[in-house]
C-alpha cells in the first residue's frame, strides 16, 4: 500500500478533527474572555468575536464546521473504499484464495469498521475533549482557517439555513438562534460536578450554591421577625431609654408609636451618646433618623443594592398593608451566603 494513501487518510481525519475542535471551541468559549482579549489588542480574538457574539454569527460558524465534518467524512469513506478496500481485496484473493466477490465484501466491511473506529477516536472524541477543556485556546487557534471555510461554504450555509427554516415552518416550528444558557439547576449540577472533580472545595461549592439560590428567596426568608426585635416606644422616658440602650448589644434600635408594627424611625446609639455629651438629655424625636422600608416580597439578592441606594445599613420589612413584620440588614445577606443561624436584633 502506497504511503501516499495513508498520508491522505491521516490528512482527512485531521481535517475532521479540526472542524470538531473549531465547533466545540466556539460554542464553549466565554464571550466575556474573548471580548476582554479583543479590547487589549489580540487580533485573533477580534476576528473570533463577531462569530460568537451574536446567535446568527455562531449559527453560521457551527454550520460551516458541520459542512466541513460531513465533507471530510464522505471523502474519507470514498477514498478508503477506492484504495484500502481494493488493496485488502487483493491480499485476501492472492494469499488466502478467497473468492473475489466475498473478498471485496469482507474488505469493504473491515475497512469501513476500522476507519469508523479510528475516526470516532482521533477525529471526534479527542478533539472534542481538548476543545471542551481549553475552549478559548482552541477557538483562537482555529479561527483563521474557519474564516476561510466560511467564505468557501457560504453558498452551502445559505442553502442549508433556508432549507432548515422551510422544513421547520412546514411542521409549525421556528428556528431558534439563541445561545444555550444554563438554568440555575444546571449550574448547580455543574458546581457539584466541579466539586466531585476536585476543581472546587466543598466549602466553595456550598457558598456558590447559596449565592445561586439567593435569588429564589425573599426578604421575608432572611429578616428577623418583629417579635424578636429589640425596640423602644417613642414616648419612653429618658432614664428608661438609656437603660434600654445600655442593655442592648445593638447599635441601632427601631422606634415605634403605639404598636410595635408601627415603626416611625431608627435610633442610633452613637447619636444618643454624642447629643448627651453636648447637650444632656434630649427628646427622642430629635434623635430619630428616617426609617427605610422594603417589601417582604423583594428578592433576597436585591437587598444589598436597595440598601446601598438608600445609604442605609438596615431596613424595616413591611407587608402588603405597610405594617412592619421584621427587620433585614446587610449582615442577614452575608449570613445567607456564608451560612449560619438566624440572628436576633
Amino acid at each position: 500500500m502506497s504511503p501516499i494513501v495513508w498520508v491522505v487518510i491521516a490528512a482527512l481525519i485531521g481535517i475532521n478533527a479540526f472542524y470538531v475542535s473549531a465547533e466545540f471551541g466556539a460554542v464553549g468559549v466565554r464571550r466575556s474572555r474573548i471580548r476582554w482579549m479583543a479590547e487589549r489588542g489580540n487580533a485573533l480574538a477580534r476576528g473570533l468575536l463577531p462569530y460568537i457574539e451574536t446567535p446568527a454569527g455562531l449559527s453560521r460558524y457551527v454550520a460551516a464546521s458541520q459542512i466541513g465534518i460531513t465533507v471530510s467524512s464522505l471523502i474519507l469513506g470514498a477514498y478508503a473504499q477506492a484504495t484500502l478496500a481494493v488493496g485488502v481485496t487483493g491480499l485476501l484473493v492472492a494469499r488466502l484464495g478467497v473468492d473475489a466477490d466475498r473478498a471485496r465484501d469482507a474488505a469493504e466491511v473491515a475497512v469501513l469498521l476500522s476507519l469508523a473506529a479510528l475516526q470516532a477516536v482521533v477525529g471526534e472524541l479527542i478533539p472534542k475533549s481538548v476543545a471542551l477543556q481549553f475552549p478559548a485556546e482552541v477557538a483562537l487557534a482555529t479561527v483563521l482557517p474557519m474564516r476561510w471555510s466560511l467564505r468557501v461554504f457560504r453558498p452551502f450555509i445559505a442553502a442549508i439555513n433556508a432549507t432548515t427554516t422551510l422544513i421547520l415552518r412546514l411542521v409549525g416550528a421556528r428556528l431558534s438562534l439563541q445561545r444555550h444558557v444554563h438554568s440555575p439547576d444546571e449550574i448547580d449540577l455543574l458546581l457539584a460536578e466541579s466539586r466531585d472533580g476536585g476543581l472546587l472545595e466543598p466549602e466553595e461549592q456550598q457558598r456558590l450554591h447559596r449565592a445561586l439560590r439567593l435569588g429564589r428567596r425573599r426578604v421575608r426568608d432572611l429578616m428577623v421577625p418583629l417579635e424578636s426585635l429589640t425596640m423602644v416606644p417613642d414616648d419612653i422616658a429618658w432614664n428608661d431609654l438609656v437603660g434600654a440602650v445600655t442593655s442592648s448589644p445593638f447599635s441601632r434600635l427601631p422606634v415605634y408609636r403605639g404598636r410595635r408594627d408601627q415603626v416611625i424611625g431608627v435610633l442610633r446609639v452613637k447619636d444618643l451618646v454624642n447629643r448627651f455629651v453636648q447637650q444632656g438629655p434630649t427628646p427622642l424625636a430629635q434623635l430619630m433618623r428616617p426609617v427605610v422600608r422594603v417589601s417582604q416580597d423583594l428578592a433576597a439578592d436585591r437587598i444589598a443594592a436597595a440598601l446601598r441606594e438608600r445609604r442605609a445599613h438596615q431596613a424595616m420589612v413591611i407587608d402588603a398593608s405597610d405594617a412592619v413584620v421584621g427587620l433585614v440588614t446587610i449582615q442577614d445577606v452575608l449570613v445567607a451566603l456564608v451560612g449560619g443561624g438566624r440572628r436576633k436584633a
